[in-house]
């Protein structure tokens, strides 16, 4: 009698890939395929969106936003319930949550955006689903670090992460009345982060990138999702004409805004964060290159 497979689903399906591509490809399936699963409640909320952009009517008995609201607090529960988050990263959301909704009653408010369509669930001009975008990005960020067994390292002064963090937080409120520091800030996320790496696994190997570089690209793929929020009209930027894109600056926004969420994460939880170096590339890996030669 053959015994039951107690392996994971996801080293299930990496045996399949690696069985049937080759490595770098099996690598990169298996990459993208975590991904799309870390960032699982951004994707639905994103469908969401389109769908009801596609299909709402304006005689509908229920306000698009407030559908949307409801579809959010649905998915939450939903992934609490079958255990797709944990009740530790749902206090992560949570807190992202609440900052995420406090900018937004001050940007809509400063006249940086606007939500257009009507809602019962809408407060100060803000819907209320509008948090859950932000729970999304935090939802992403505690998941990913889970999904693929991240550890940072060397991890710099934890006490300077969470000043970076609030001052990158004080800034998007602050440059509407003073000078706006965001440059220096693009720097200090440099200064303070460039050092650190993010290993991560796909299978049974580990992978590394600095923590900025890892942040661009996250920012690049929010800054998209930007675009499909104001094609479908759900929010519109000030000054932004029908069928342009977002303004790049908001790439930026998003690269600072990803160290609050990242560091919103470590209030909560800092098993994955290691003050030294690491290195968790396989031993072969190591052995293969070049020594210095002796003095």
């Amino acid at each position: 009698m053959t015994a039951p497979d107690t392996r994971s689903l996801e080293h299930r399906m990496g045996d399949w890939a690696r069985a049937r591509l080759p490595f770098a490809v099996a690598e990169l399936v298996m990459f993208v395929l975590k991904q799309g699963w870390a960032c699982l409640f951004g994707g639905l909320l994103l469908v969401a969106i389109i769908a009801t952009r596609l299909i709402w009517q304006p005689d509908w008995p229920l306000h698009r936003y407030d559908a949307l609201f409801l579809f959010a607090i649905g998915t939450q529960a939903v992934f609490l319930w079958a255990r797709l988050e944990t009740w530790e990263e749902a206090r992560v959301i949570l807190l992202f949550h609440l900052t995420g909704t406090a900018m937004e009653w001050f940007k809509v408010h400063a006249g940086s955006w606007a939500y257009p369509e009507p809602g019962i669930f809408k407060l100060m001009g803000v819907p209320l689903f509008s948090g859950f975008m932000y729970a999304a990005v935090g939802s992403y960020m505690a998941r990913v670090i889970r999904v693929f067994d991240m550890k940072f390292a060397p991890y710099p002064s934890f006490p300077l992460t969470v000043a970076l963090a609030v001052a990158i937080y004080v800034n998007f409120f602050a440059h509407h009345f003073l000078p706006d520091i965001r440059h220096a800030l693009f720097a200090a996320t440099v200064a303070l982060y460039w050092r650190t790496r993010i290993w991560f696994r796909i299978h049974d190997r580990h992978w590394w990138m600095p923590l900025p570089v890892a942040a661009l690209l996250a920012a690049f793929a929010l800054w998209v999702a930007e675009n499909v929020g104001t094609a479908t009209g759900t929010w519109i930027y000030s000054g932004q004409g029908k069928g342009e894109l977002v303004s790049l600056a908001k790439l930026g926004s998003w690269y600072l805004l990803l160290y609050v969420a990242f560091v919103t994460v470590t209030l909560v939880t800092r098993r994955a964060l290691h003050d030294g170096a690491l290195d968790l590339r396989p031993p072969a890996t190591r052995d293969a290159e070049p020594k210095a030669p002796a003095s």
